[in-house]
């Protein structure tokens, strides 16, 4: 670990006018949460067609059951991990401006983060693909499968992105807004495979952001995007810069 690299960082975010975190799947699986893509990930166990749209809608019956285990049996499992308490307590000193996620786990709110923007939705919501009436995931019974609306009877679906959906155009417009402001951008657990998600360090450093990548390997941001590349886990990283940031 390289002592004065730290340093340099903790000096930037502290001095920033505005530094925002972008965060990916990685940060959450010091969590408990596999990652969708690669070895030992949710795609290598269970087939994706499950997240079509589509398909969705046409086999229910069969999608549903194994969105109940991976998205609320496994899932709901999970608690917040030191990277999600650091930007929680950043935000709180005011040396974060907000978070942009490609994740929909729901660790960032549950660790005292108030201003995230989720890009591909939040699995602790579900929609009526009929009425669009929205409820709490803690309100529903997922021992009867489907799940179905009690207003109008339609089919009800997780809250985020799924295969065939459009992202959520309010968390687009917020995600980009908070790239074109920011002079420090974070990277964290993404590898920067996903679009559009990936665009938005990139419109950061377009912008004139320093950007800094938190990941424990290189990513598709790593040469062309990111300004400093700290190496290690986002908890373990964030938890050396944590005394930095706050001690200093």
């Amino acid at each position: 670990m390289d002592k004065d690299l730290f340093i340099e960082v903790a000096s930037l975010i502290r001095k920033a006018r505005y530094c925002m975190a972008f965060t990916g799947a990685g940060i959450s699986v010091e969590s408990g949460i596999p990652p969708f893509r690669g070895e030992n990930s949710i795609w290598s166990r269970y087939d994706p067609h499950i997240l079509e749209l589509d398909y969705f809608r046409t086999r229910p019956e069969e999608s549903w059951p194994v969105v109940r285990e991976i998205f609320y049996d496994f899932f709901g499992k999970a608690k917040p991990n030191k990277a999600h308490q650091v930007l929680a307590r950043m935000e709180a000193a005011g040396m974060l401006k907000c978070v942009v996620t490609q994740n929909i786990d729901n660790l960032h709110q549950e660790a005292g983060s108030k201003v995230v923007y989720e890009f591909h939705g939040n699995a602790q919501k579900l929609i009526c693909l009929g009425c669009k009436d929205r409820i709490s995931a803690a309100d529903a019974d997922f021992s009867v499968m489907p799940l179905r609306c009690k207003k109008c009877g339609g089919l009800m679906k997780p809250d985020f992105v799924f295969f065939g959906e459009s992202i959520p155009e309010k968390a687009y417009a917020d995600s980009l807004e908070a790239a074109r402001k920011a002079d420090v951008c974070l990277i964290m657990g993404s590898t920067g495979e996903v679009m559009p998600a990936a665009l938005i360090p990139q419109e950061a450093r377009r912008n004139g952001a320093v950007v800094i990548e938190i990941n424990p390997e290189d990513s598709l941001f790593t040469r062309d995007v990111t300004h400093i590349h700290l190496t290690g886990k986002a908890g373990e990283v964030m938890a050396a810069l944590e005394p930095l940031l706050f001690d200093a």
